[in-house]
């Protein structure tokens, strides 16, 4: 990952990943070291799979709290003032008409650290979010998926 590059955020996703860095740094780092110590008693560290395995999840989880360190050091959250409803950007719900299906679709765009499909939260780096971005209500955009170019129509742009 690019260290330069921002990360958008709103800033329930901000607040999320300062609790979960909170949790790594503080309940989780102590778990691994209790594994850790208890595993040393059991001696022999050459045959000692508790004891690798612990050391494997010590390197994991340190791996994960740089990771958000830097997230939330490059976080540039999003200001709700700012969203207006005139084109897509970040933090925007967008209802589409995909004119293939016939079938309407909602999707929020969201910095690529918040991406939930189950919630349609799709990355505006994504290639719906990318093509999504900067346009009008009333507006005909194509997505390049990997099916193919997807035509939608913007039926609405909302907060």
């Amino acid at each position: 990952m690019d260290t330069e590059k921002e990360v958008l955020l709103t800033q329930e996703g901000y607040d999320n990943l300062e609790k979960e860095l909170e949790y790594l740094v503080t309940e989780k780092r102590a778990e691994i070291a209790e594994r850790i110590k208890i595993a040393l008693g059991f001696g022999d560290l050459s045959e000692n799979s508790e004891y690798d395995e612990a050391k494997n999840a010590q390197a994991a989880n340190e791996t994960k709290i740089a990771e958000l360190e830097n997230k939330l050091r490059y976080a540039k959250i999003i200001d709700e003032s700012e969203i207006d409803t005139k084109t897509v950007q970040v933090g925007n719900t967008v209802k589409v008409l995909d004119m293939e299906f016939n079938e309407e679709e909602v999707y929020t765009i969201v910095g690529s650290t918040e991406v939930d499909l189950a919630q349609n939260k799709i990355s505006n780096e994504s290639p719906i979010g990318a093509a999504l971005m900067g346009a009008k209500k009333g507006q005909v955009v194509e997505a390049q998926a990997p099916a193919g170019v997807i035509k939608y129509k913007i039926i609405s742009i909302t907060k």
